[in-house]
């Protein structure tokens, strides 16, 4: 028997570190509070092209992605939303963009304590950047693979 299929949103979350600053955007929608360069993926994109393409888009910085630190899956009766958080580190010395547009007011190069005088998104900013500091594990980007690909070598 066919089943319904289930509509999945998906978002690529990106927290980019330099030393003990952490890039994040003022939000043009949802109240102009500060957040990660993030959004939903295109038709046709892969999880990294999101993660790249946001990051440009809001804050103006080219990235390297360096691997993922979490994994989220929320399920509703409406559908599902998954949004994978990844760690990355800039490209090169690109500023972050100062002059506001429709994905972003402006982006900043933040510490930790700077963000207690910021309007923040939500509480989630704060707490994922701690455990960033505090020395989250950061998993591999092999993680993630699509359907049918080759696994990777092991290495010994």
């Amino acid at each position: 028997m066919a089943r319904t299929p289930i509509p999945t949103w998906c978002f690529a979350v990106v927290i980019v570190r330099k030393g003990d600053r952490f890039l994040l955007v003022q939000e043009a929608k949802r109240g102009q509070g500060w957040y990660f360069p993030a959004g939903r993926m295109e038709p046709g994109e892969t999880w990294a092209q999101t993660a790249h393409r946001e990051t440009l888009e809001e804050a103006g910085v080219p990235i390297q992605l360096q691997g993922i630190a979490r994994v989220e899956h929320t399920p509703s009766p409406a559908g599902a939303r998954c949004r994978i958080l990844f760690v990355a580190q800039p490209a090169d010395s690109t500023p972050p963009k100062s002059t506001p547009d429709e994905h972003s007011l402006q982006a900043a190069w933040l510490t930790l304590d700077e963000l207690a005088g910021l309007k923040l998104r939500s509480p989630e900013v704060l707490a994922t950047l701690t455990e960033i500091a505090r020395g989250q594990p950061v998993y591999p980007l092999s993680l993630l693979a699509a359907e049918g690909s080759p696994w990777p070598a092991i290495r010994g």
